[in-house]
């Protein structure tokens, strides 16, 4: 056993019979620590001001499960901004967190190399009833026995609240304390690697929510107003003082994967961070990390970024990524979902004209958007060319939170489209050498919706409640004031309780089916399609007609004296049988659709949801 300890200049430290507490506010002339040790009374201790804005003090005595805030002058009451654990919430006391409380059992993990991740994206307050780190730990071996080996847990910085997607949070080091004590977090993540799992968390460094930042109050230097966002003034990245910020996000992602072990992050909307410095802030945190945890393990760093720079995701001369490890490609499911559901509205337009061919595009080279205009941005161009990454540079998906949860009833694909195209979909989406990801409930079809909840104070909340129906109006569906209110309020209780999964569906004879054909298309990927996977250096090929698609893929390079290998795949989406297709070569891994036509050698009818693929060794000459 041993533990782990991030060590940074932010926050509440534990020292040997003492803590060290340290916060940045250079707007402020003094600044006091109102500070409670567990059990005794509440004393009020003076900080002392260094010429940089640091306001320090060591508390001899002070040590782990002990509360504290800072006072400013004004009388106000502030968290600490590098909180470890807020228990009552994010208006509510800091509390001393001494990492070496928990004690892990994984030395011997090493993480798990980027081209083995099969990713499932959780949210803990609704992926059990009982929403807690501790029930997520007991279903991670059913996630393990499923073939998944990453999981991905949406935000879990402290927000206002009980519930909430986690896009709202205010505390980056604290883990919600609805969801259980930082230690049951650690819990998770050392069960989650002894089944060979991969944790990742996905971080918001693009804005503060709305409740319950009090930054604004005593260091507006953390904020540039000289760019401005949908949430006021951007995170200061660029500006003056941006070094200590800079560093505050940086010392929080290598919070996360030292002293929690993760194995990586996503990093949500990187388009909406304002950076014009060089190195950007994610090439920094990048470096950090190499330099630091992944000198011993696989860290890997995922980005959500609506801009398609390929620029974020290049790969050095060892084939290792520069900044990004892969990207959530939503363009590969922007295309499914028009094909599976036909709704072409927002933008969805911009791939209603060939949305299996763009499908096979998105398979064959990540981005279907590589500098072309979209006609949904007015003609902008957007993207950048992406034949040069290798397909593990792209994370693809039929749904994730996003595009499930911002429907305005919350449904999933499997509710919206046409199961035949939707099958056939994941099939090609499993067995291809991008890294898939399933949104939770996925595997088994799961019949319950995710929406938009939250649980503001009560003017923010009617705002959210009103702004949340308003913004559906410009839909034909909503035009009606009635049709709007039944959209669900996202403060309802009932709201975040009709978002959980319900575990017993997985074996019931309507969704068992699904759950098994997952299992199976995952174990023929980790069989077949993984050990080729390392070391691909670029593109596939694709062609598409009549709504039959076919990419090919060059995979990675063979061990010594074996012919390099080409993965096949064959699918198709027309609303009627294909007749007389050729078939691609090589051996048959997986082949649900196809048949022989009488007299055609060679050729074979191709129904409705068809997929083929095959595993070809190339011989020279």
């Amino acid at each position: 056993m041993s533990n782990r300890v991030h060590r940074m200049p932010f926050g509440a430290t534990s020292q040997t019979g003492a803590v060290d507490f340290a916060l940045w506010a250079p707007s402020m002339e003094a600044v006091v620590l109102e500070h409670t040790p567990a059990g005794g009374q509440p004393s009020s201790l003076p900080m002392t001001r260094d010429a940089q804005g640091w306001h320090r003090l060591t508390v001899p005595g002070a040590g782990h499960g002990d509360s504290y805030a800072y006072r400013l002058p004004d009388g106000t009451r502030v968290p600490d901004p590098a909180s470890r654990f807020n228990p009552d919430d994010v208006h509510g006391p800091s509390v001393v967190t001494d990492p070496e409380h928990f004690a892990w059992t994984d030395d011997a993990w090493r993480g798990r190399p980027w081209e083995e991740a099969v990713v499932y994206e959780l949210h803990i307050g609704t992926f059990t009833e009982e929403g807690s780190f501790n029930a997520a730990r007991e279903r991670l071996g059913d996630l393990a026995e499923l073939g998944i080996t990453a999981i991905e847990l949406m935000p879990l910085a402290d927000f206002p609240g009980r519930r909430n997607w986690g896009y709202d949070g205010v505390l980056h080091f604290a883990p919600d304390a609805s969801y259980g004590t930082p230690d049951e977090l650690k819990a998770l993540v050392d069960t989650a690697h002894s089944l060979g799992l991969m944790v990742l968390v996905d971080v918001v460094y693009n804005h503060f929510g709305p409740e319950g930042n009090y930054l604004h109050a005593y260091c507006p230097e953390f904020f540039n107003p000289g760019h401005q966002t949908p949430w006021g003034a951007a995170i200061n990245f660029d500006g003056p003082g941006s070094r200590t910020v800079r560093d505050f996000f940086i010392h929080n992602a290598l919070y996360w994967i030292e002293e929690f072990r993760f194995d990586g992050m996503r990093m949500d909307a990187i388009h909406a961070i304002h950076d014009e410095t060089r190195p950007h802030i994610v090439r920094e945190i990048r470096e950090a990390i190499d330099a630091g945890p992944a000198r011993e393990r696989h860290v890997h760093l995922v980005l959500e970024n609506e801009t398609n720079q390929a620029s974020m995701l290049v790969r050095d001369g060892r084939g290792l990524p520069m900044a990004g490890t892969a990207q959530w490609n939503d363009d590969l499911h922007h295309a499914v979902h028009v094909f599976a559901t036909g709704e072409r509205d927002g933008y969805y337009a911009d791939y209603a004209d060939d949305p299996v061919g763009r499908f096979a595009l998105a398979l064959a080279e990540g981005f279907i958007y590589q500098g072309q205009p979209s006609a949904f941005r007015h003609g902008e161009r957007r993207g950048e060319p992406s034949t040069e990454l290798p397909p593990q540079a792209f994370v693809s998906f039929l749904q994730t939170h996003d595009q499930v949860g911002n429907r305005a009833f919350g449904e999933r694909i499997h509710a919206l489209g046409d199961p035949v195209l939707v099958r056939a979909a994941m099939a090609c989406l499993l067995l291809s050498p991008h890294v898939p990801m399933l949104f939770m409930g996925d595997e088994f079809a799961a019949s319950t919706p995710f929406q938009y909840f939250c649980d503001f104070g009560p003017e923010l909340a009617t705002a959210v409640s009103e702004g949340r129906r308003s913004e559906f109006g410009g839909f034909a569906a909503f035009k009606d004031e009635a049709a709007r209110a039944r959209i669900p309020d996202p403060n309802a209780e009932a709201t975040f309780l009709a978002s959980k999964l319900r575990w017993r569906e997985r074996g019931t004879r309507a969704h068992f089916s699904q759950l098994s054909e997952v299992q199976q298309l995952l174990s023929l990927r980790h069989s077949r399609i993984v050990p080729h996977l390392a070391g691909m250096a670029g593109a596939g090929r694709y062609e598409c007609e009549n709504d039959t698609l076919r990419v090919q893929w060059d995979l990675g390079p063979p061990a010594d004296g074996a012919p390099p290998l080409r993965l096949h795949m064959l699918a198709h989406f027309g609303a009627r049988p294909a007749q007389g297709v050729e078939m691609p070569p090589g051996e048959p891994i997986y082949s649900d659709g196809a048949s022989p036509v009488p007299g055609h050698e060679g050729a074979q009818q191709l129904a409705r949801g068809a997929v083929h693929v095959t595993l070809e060794a190339v011989h020279a000459g």
